[in-house]
């Protein structure tokens, strides 16, 4: 049972962060879009973010993944001794995971694989939806 858990809270996090991720990108793509000539409409922006949510989401999803497999390992080793920080100790590793992905693949790949992550606040955000999903797979996971 505990296994299942563990699994259910892995996959919800994981979810939670390449959605949001996901949706975050496509608005903030968009903005940038809009910025150099015309306001993109409402139905563009909803049509292109499910557009993303099917073909981005998934690969952004197993970047995410990786990412959370090393970290929840730390984090599980840490929360053990120090079962009192074991709510921040995820948030901590979840952040850490996608910040740790996207500078990888920023100093690894020729362009930058997901353009929100080219500034500063891009790559704040996505890591923080790394934050909340770790967050909720310690809720979903704790004891």
């Amino acid at each position: 049972m505990q296994t299942i858990r563990w699994l259910g809270g892995f996959f919800a996090g994981v979810v939670v962060a390449a959605a949001l991720g996901s949706g975050f990108q496509t608005q903030y793509n968009l903005s940038r879009i809009a910025a150099l000539s015309e306001p993109v409409p409402l139905s563009l922006r909803l049509t292109t973010m499910v557009q993303d949510l099917i073909h981005f989401a998934p690969i952004y999803a197993i970047v995410i993944a990786a990412g959370f497999l090393i970290a929840f390992a730390v984090a599980g080793l840490l929360s053990g001794p120090f079962k009192s920080y074991r709510p921040l100790l995820y948030p901590a590793a979840g952040f850490t995971a996608v910040m740790a992905a996207l500078l990888i693949m920023s100093a690894m790949l020729p362009v930058t694989a997901i353009s929100a992550a080219r500034s500063g606040f891009g790559m704040l955000v996505l890591a923080l939806f790394g934050a909340l999903g770790a967050w909720l797979h310690a809720r979903i996971t704790a004891r």
